[in-house]
């Protein structure tokens, strides 16, 4: 294979070494017709880029997005304090969203399980109604404040459903006349499997209770009549029994309204009449 050497460039140059322009159409490859225009043309562009663009200071322009800014030594600080403040407050940000989305399928889990042990076992109120009531230590024939015993008699029904009842203890009983209590006390506790009936006894005790006059004169005249009014509130804590399962401790409230002929300890009940509530918290 033989090399062919290039011919030389001759002409006036500048004082950079460059050709000038009026030279450069001098300047023809060895290889093409010295006739042919477009031969001539090519040769110009090819020594034009040998040559290259004479030296010199260029002005490059960039777009503004490209451009990134380095913060002056002074701002260095706060601008890692800036950074770090939002990587933290992404980070609690997305601990905050993980513990509000398990939240709430807990929430929805729960709903459904209770749903479904509705359907299935029908937990249900306990019925209650009052067989029994004994009156001692009241004497209205003196204005002295007076220490009443109340002995109550109370029936637990337990007749539908599936379910067992637990009733715990921290049970709370109260009885009251026109809005004054008379006596205090508490159930003792129990187990009451599904289908059963309870009755339970407990005493009622007051001290030093000093009725208003008024209230002394309406319980008089009441008495005359055959017909004491009295109140019954009781607050129980209580869980469900299926099986081995227990569920989480309710509160059942018991609101009686009783009526007895003679403040006695043999009175006898005329009417009553009592409303359960259950709260599942």
């Amino acid at each position: 294979m033989t090399v062919e050497k290039p011919q030389e460039m001759t002409g006036d140059t500048n004082s950079d070494g460059f050709l000038t322009n009026k030279d450069v159409h001098r300047i023809k490859h060895p290889s093409l017709d010295t006739n042919d225009s477009s031969s001539s043309r090519y040769s110009v562009d090819s020594q034009k880029s040998r040559i290259g663009p004479p030296p010199g200071t260029y002005v490059i322009k960039l777009p503004k997005d490209q451009i990134y800014r380095v913060p002056p030594p002074e701002n260095a600080h706060r601008y890692e304090y800036l950074s770090r403040r939002k990587t933290n407050k992404s980070c609690c940000r997305r601990c905050l969203c993980y513990s509000l989305s398990a939240l709430l399928i807990i929430i929805v889990l729960a709903a459904i399980a209770f749903g479904f042990f509705y359907l299935v076992y029908q937990p249900h109120k306990p019925q209650f109604s009052v067989s029994g009531v004994s009156v001692t230590g009241i004497n209205l024939t003196s204005s002295s404040p007076f220490s009443p015993v109340i002995r109550i008699k109370l029936r637990s029904q337990n007749v539908k459903g599936k379910l067992g009842l637990i009733y715990e203890k921290g049970n709370e009983a109260d009885v009251f006349f026109n809005g004054t209590k008379l006596g205090n006390g508490e159930f003792t506790a129990f187990k009451q499997p599904a289908g059963n009936v309870t009755v339970i006894v407990t005493v009622l005790k007051g001290s030093s209770v000093k009725l208003k006059s008024s209230s002394r004169k309406e319980l008089t005249e009441s008495q005359k009549k055959g017909k004491v009014p009295f109140g019954l509130r009781i607050k129980a804590p209580v869980k469900f029994k299926v099986g081995s399962v227990t569920t989480w401790t309710m509160t059942i409230t018991v609101d009686c309204k009783i009526t007895v002929d003679k403040l006695t300890a043999s009175a006898t009940v005329k009417t009553e009449n009592c409303e359960t509530g259950l709260s599942l918290l």
